[in-house]
């Protein structure tokens, strides 16, 4: 009996960042592996490495896909007529909706920060954020207002520091930043 994985996967690095959203699930970001994830998905430790070389080429192709992901979700938010506080809910429910991603996608010391592909997405995600708030009086200082806001509500539910009882985070979003940014 032979116990030497395969070399061929059907999609090999679509399955690396399954199992990749799937660990940092489990442990968060530091316990991620590539021999774990080649494990996980059932190849040899190399196959891994042969699409990302690295745990932080692996952790790049994963940012970026979240912020493409973020920046989807926002640009699906503008078109329906979305407006800041409908923005502010789209982030919260991507957060919360792919928990992996946001906890890599701003931690910058965790992966390539020039990366091409990383860097169109974060501008993407980034440019849909701030045409929320470009009718404000101050819209650069509105921007960052709006995303502390967001982002900070959006990490303190994903660790659990607020209570989650029965609340929509969603609902809890929008009822605080509809005071702080009256349409």
């Amino acid at each position: 009996m032979s116990t030497q994985r395969p070399y061929h996967h059907g999609d090999l690095r679509r399955a690396v960042l399954d199992a990749a959203v799937e660990a940092i699930t489990e442990h968060g970001p530091a316990g991620v592996g590539l021999r774990d994830l080649a494990r996980r998905v059932g190849v040899s430790h190399a196959g891994p490495v042969h699409h990302f070389k690295d745990k932080a080429g692996l952790l790049t192709a994963l940012a970026a896909e979240g912020f493409a992901l973020l920046a989807d979700a926002l640009d699906a938010t503008v078109a329906a007529g979305g407006d800041i506080v409908e923005l502010g809910a789209a982030y919260v429910r991507f957060a919360v909706d792919h928990r992996a991603h946001f906890e890599v996608m701003f931690r910058p010391d965790l992966y390539h920060r020039d990366d091409p592909a990383l860097v169109r997405e974060r501008d993407r995600a980034g440019a849909a954020l701030a045409d929320g708030v470009a009718d404000r009086p101050d819209p650069e200082l509105a921007s960052v207002a709006a995303w502390s806001l967001v982002h900070g509500f959006a990490t303190l539910w994903n660790t659990g520091a607020l209570p989650r009882d029965d609340r929509d985070p969603e609902a809890v979003v929008r009822a605080f930043a509809g005071r702080l940014f009256p349409t």
